[in-house]
């Protein structure tokens, strides 16, 4: 019973982590890349790379798998998401 509770958890934070990851690659692709130079921010081909990485290491071996190395992606994606992401929309953001 505990097992299968416990398998149906990871499921969930593993598909949850995969939606975050891909919507943040997704995100990164359709940018300008000179607004992430801008903002301060490592380069766009940079930031691909990294959530490129992470959304397949996710969908191989989930969040906890292969030594706490999808801890990493979750980390680079909320990265990503929390400081990244809005730094790059500012930038891109028309100013009236």
């Amino acid at each position: 019973m505990t097992t299968t509770a416990t398998s149906v958890i990871f499921y969930a934070i593993q598909i949850v982590a995969i939606g975050f990851a891909a919507y943040a690659l997704v995100h990164a692709i359709r940018q300008r890349e000179d607004a992430f130079t801008a903002a301060g921010k490592l380069t766009k081909p940079i930031w691909i790379g990294i959530l490129a990485a992470s959304t397949v290491f996710l969908f191989l071996f989930g969040p906890i798998g292969f030594f706490g190395v999808g801890i990493a992606a979750i980390a680079a994606t909320l990265i990503y998401l929390v400081d990244v992401r809005p730094k790059v929309d500012e930038i891109q953001r028309p100013r009236w």
